[in-house]
């Protein structure tokens, strides 16, 4: 609370707070002794000027605004308070644009009222005021502006969640493009690696964009199987299919006036590619079952880890749609691109799993961003997410080496001075001298196995890549050789 009275920008009070701007000070009197006495927090302003300078330093909650005030204009007030607030030359804080006006006149015209609703008010009171009428025009209008705050903070908290964070050369060159493309209506084709935060890069586009307060659908085309993709897409008639009991909206009418993420577009079938093409080319399409054509306006963006121009050659996707979804092209660089944004990530994620856990904050051992900086990370951040979290959930107060994985040179991994791998130990032929041929096959075997079990801390789908065989066949290996995790 500052010296006059006025609570400062941003400061949490208890009741709501408003703001009378009148230039009859009988009125503004009245209205105060009605306001209090419902527990409302009052502040006064004889003038346009003088309101001004309260909003500019003051946290309101609702404004009731006379339509005349002297020699100044009320709703010319209005007209500038809601075109992104007054005083745009003046410093921060600036004027919230978004706080609730409640209009007020004893010469009310329907222009006046028509003009001002127009204009952003929440509603139109004419004098002599009534009292029931002046305390539920004030309760709504309060009422939307505690939600508003509530959808702020809350969009404020996903926004933090998909944050793009990093300040390696890589990720400043990403931003770079991504301020380029935002405010356009350009597709995208964000490309790159499992985990490396394709679906950061189309939120920050869409966030960034003129639609940023419309919707953003995300569809994982890889996710669904490939006779459903059609419903999910363009939506379906009530039966269409079996199992089609309702009509049901797809995703492009839901993106309607906002934007479209298909994720994993690479994995779509050529028959769903054809009908998202028409979508693409014309903006028409019709659901499964359904005669109607219906139209979409949603701006799309696509990402895939796959080499979509390989796929094109091989015919596994449409040149056609490919060069319609490639207009803007951003590749999304992996971790070991960037291993010098690692610290930064490594204290976000902690943070975020710590809150998620209900855990105090806990401090990483320099020792251990240093192995975490050695490691290449296939993948990606997502794997840095996984391993950070593990970390919170399994040390104490502070992070150390010894709640590492092995393969990050924790316990039971070999490891040199430099925290690097070492080589399997060498092979005693003469120990295996007495053996069959087979019989020392299946034993190196099994002892490889194990070895890059540990290595990638029995992880098996990481083990099955590294020994480059299927996950299910190092299952079965691992079965008939006896091989179980210690």
């Amino acid at each position: 609370m500052s010296e006059n009275g006025v609570p400062a920008a941003g400061e949490v009070v208890s009741a709501p707070s408003v703001l009378l701007v009148d230039d009859e000070k009988n009125i503004r009197r009245t209205l105060r002794m009605v306001l209090e006495g419902e527990g409302y927090s009052v502040l006064e302003a004889d003038s346009a000027a003088a309101a001004e300078a309260i909003l500019s330093s003051a946290a309101v909650d609702l404004v009731l605004l006379d339509v005349k005030l002297g020699d100044d204009n009320g709703i010319e007030f209005l007209r500038r308070l809601k075109s992104r607030g007054v005083g745009e030359d003046a410093a921060p804080p600036r004027i919230d644009p978004d706080v609730p006006v409640i209009m007020i006149s004893g010469h009310a015209s329907i222009e006046d009222a028509v003009k001002a609703t127009r204009l952003g008010a929440f509603d139109f009171l004419e004098k002599p005021l009534d009292r029931n009428r002046v305390l539920v025009t004030a309760r709504n209008a309060a009422e939307r502006r505690r939600m508003q705050v509530q959808v702020s903070s809350l969009r404020a908290a996903v926004d933090s969640r998909y944050e793009l964070l990093g300040q390696s050369p890589a990720m400043l060159e990403l931003r770079r493009q991504i301020a380029k493309v935002a405010p356009t209506r350009s597709r995208v084709l964000i490309t790159g690696d499992s985990g490396t935060g394709k679906e950061l890069i189309a939120r920050a586009i869409h966030r960034n964009s003129p639609v940023a307060d419309k919707a953003f659908v995300k569809v994982n085309c890889a996710a669904i199987a490939p006779e459903l993709i059609e419903s999910e897409l363009f939506g379906h008639e009530r039966g269409a299919f079996t199992g089609a009991v309702a009509k049901k909206r797809g995703l492009f009418e839901v993106a309607h006036g906002g934007t479209i993420f298909m994720d994993e577009i690479g994995d779509m079938s050529l028959s769903a590619q054809a009908k998202v093409l028409r979508v693409l080319q014309t903006g028409e399409f019709a659901r499964v079952g359904g005669e109607q054509t219906l139209r979409t306006d949603c701006r799309v963006l696509a990402a895939t880890n796959k080499d979509l121009e390989k796929a094109v050659a091989a015919g596994q996707f449409r040149d056609d749609l490919f060069f319609r979804l490639n207009v803007v092209p951003i590749h999304s660089p992996p971790l070991c691109d960037r291993l010098e944004d690692i610290p930064l990530l490594a204290e976000s994620f902690v943070a975020e799993c710590c809150n998620e856990n209900g855990f105090a904050h806990k401090e990483i051992d320099p020792a251990v961003l240093e192995r975490l900086k050695g490691y290449e990370w296939p993948g990606n951040v997502r794997e840095l997410r996984n391993v950070v979290e593990r970390l919170v959930i399994m040390s104490d107060d502070v992070m150390t080496e010894r709640d590492l994985p092995p393969y990050l040179g924790g316990p039971g991994r070999i490891v040199g001075e430099r925290g690097e791998a070492q080589a399997a130990p060498a092979i005693d032929l003469a120990r295996h001298a007495a053996k069959t041929l087979r019989e020392f096959r299946e034993e190196i075997e099994c002892d490889f196995i194990r070895f890059k079990l540990a290595e990638y801390d029995w992880n098996i789908s990481r083990t099955a890549q590294a020994l480059g065989i299927e996950r299910t066949n190092l299952h079965k290996k691992m079965r008939a050789l006896g091989i179980v995790r210690p």
